[in-house]
């Protein structure tokens, strides 16, 4: 027999836990002096801003991509001939 999965319901929206994590990685890099370990962080900040935005994108109907996954996207057969 396989393995339960543990369901979580989650009381607050995806995007608010997203915004929520930027807000305490943020908090938790002003408090270091700078360095690797407060970019690791920030990164984090942006990252999880990042996930807010493609959120918001995919959430809403027949909005176009974000400019910069434009540039993500792959090239046609014939660009690249």
């Amino acid at each position: 027999m396989g393995k339960l999965r543990r369901r979580i319901k989650h009381t607050t929206s995806f995007t608010q836990r997203l915004m929520e994590a930027a807000a305490k990685f943020r908090e938790a890099a002003e408090q270091l002096p700078p360095g690797t370990q407060r970019e690791l962080l920030m990164k984090r900040v942006s990252q999880a801003e990042a996930a807010v935005q493609i959120s918001d994108w995919l959430a809403a109907p027949g909005a176009a991509p974000p400019a910069a996954l434009g540039e993500m996207a792959p090239k046609k057969a014939r660009d690249i001939a």
